[in-house]
């Protein structure tokens, strides 16, 4: 196997996210399911940006935000995604390659615009996400890098970008090249209506091409479509090679074959918004798996970048994961 560049490759939507407060009234007024993600068009996420309160304006989407997790780890990452020549493009573009992640792609003009999330936070710290997909999901085999992707220890692939044909075609590909290449495979699930439209794909997808998966216990479920979660559990059990499950305040569980470890929870002093805690639990768990610090470890600091992912506003650390985790007494 030839040597690496890269812990991790990241494909996904690149996706400028837009977050702001408000009330669960609000939610209501526009139709938008609390807890999940929903698409909408242009119109649509204009009147919610209009209507909306003050927001803050960073680059996101659920795979670079893990990517960018991993390098305030010490990380070594690179990401994968489409962006217009737009204000928008040139802000997902710098905001991520001053996070220390490679971004390579070439922004294009004359087509949709670059992706937009319109994130709402409830004062219970529960976020409600609006998203405008534009130019990301238009992701094709031509932007896959085989040479990034043979030079990454793990490809960690972005389950929302499921949804166009496409983009499924690059996964595939990119699954391929790994594969090729000795490469782990990982994915996530991303949202329990994402599995709801493609949920024979994943199992497909998770039983012969993925080596790490990453679920909430809503997807989990929505994936065997039971209301139980030791069912749920032992289902992905028999389905995948290693798996973790994140469950809110309850912690995670790692499952790998036989073994299972229980992760528990780091201490909020309180909630401020929920945004990117799946994403921050998969860049500490990933960086565990690249640097073979162990399925315990590797679940530890998922669950201590999610907890500090959730004290602020905001999918970014506000602070080194890297030095988080010396002070908290592990070592990477």
């Amino acid at each position: 196997m030839s040597a690496t560049r890269y812990d991790v490759v990241g494909i996904g939507n690149a996706i400028v996210d837009i977050i702001g407060k408000c009330d669960d009234a609000y939610l209501q007024k526009h139709g938008a399911p609390k807890g999940h993600m929903r698409l909408v068009d242009a119109g649509t996420i204009t009147t919610l940006y209009d209507s909306m309160g003050p927001a803050v304006e960073m680059s996101g989407g659920s795979a670079a935000n893990t990517l960018v997790g991993l390098a305030s780890f010490g990380g070594d990452g690179a990401f994968i995604g489409k962006v217009a020549d737009d204000e928008f493009g040139r802000i997902f573009a710098h905001d991520i390659r001053a996070a220390n992640v490679a971004f390579s792609a070439k922004p294009i003009g004359g087509k949709d615009p670059t992706s937009r999330s319109l994130i709402l936070v409830t004062p219970d710290g529960e976020r409600t996400m609006n998203t405008f997909l534009g130019i990301s999901t238009d992701l094709d085999q031509g932007e896959i890098d085989a040479g990034v992707i043979a030079q990454s220890k793990i490809v960690y692939l972005e389950g929302y970008l499921f949804d166009r044909p496409e983009a499924k075609a690059a996964f595939r590909q990119a699954v391929s090249v790994a594969r090729g290449a000795g490469r782990k495979v990982a994915l996530t699930l991303s949202d329990g209506f994402c599995v709801d439209r493609h949920r024979a794909e994943f199992l497909d997808l998770i039983r012969n091409g993925v080596d790490i998966l990453f679920a909430n216990e809503s997807e989990i479920k929505s994936l065997y479509q039971t209301d139980d979660f030791d069912t749920a559990a032992a289902a992905i059990e028999r389905d995948a090679r290693l798996v973790a499950l994140t469950r809110s305040a309850k912690g995670s569980l790692v499952i790998n074959g036989s073994e299972r470890v229980s992760i528990p929870v780091y201490p909020v002093a309180k909630v401020e918004d929920t945004t990117g805690a799946g994403d921050l639990y998969a860049a500490g768990f990933l960086y565990g798996i690249a640097h073979d610090l162990g399925l315990e470890t590797a679940g530890r600091l998922g669950s201590l970048a999610a907890a500090e992912i959730i004290s602020h506003v905001g999918a970014r650390p506000s602070v080194s994961l890297q030095k988080l985790a010396r002070d908290n007494g592990i070592k990477v």
